[in-house]
């Protein structure tokens, strides 16, 4: 009886064993699997934050040449009003 028990529990152990060693190759299967669908969309995403990037610093330029050109019209508007108001009526 107890040599049936030693086989038994050594048979379930190696039955054991191997379902941990599926279930790692799995894992690591998935594993691998996330990793190249975390890779190409890593690349995609940085190809569009780099874009986002050029167009701000587009628009930043943009933004400060039009504020210095309204600054400019809004300077001579002021000095026009100014020039009229010390103009003898």
């Amino acid at each position: 009886m107890s040599d049936n028990v030693e086989n038994a529990t050594l048979e379930i152990l190696k039955s054991i064993q191997a379902s941990i060693a599926r279930l790692e190759a799995r894992f690591e299967s998935r594993i691998d699997e996330v990793d190249q669908r975390l890779s190409g969309k890593m690349d995609a995403l940085s190809t569009k934050v780099a874009k986002f990037q050029r167009d701000l610093a587009g628009t930043l330029v943009m933004m400060r040449a039009t504020a210095g050109d309204f600054d400019r019209r809004v300077t001579e508007v002021e000095d026009r009003a100014t020039a009229l108001e010390r103009e003898p009526t």
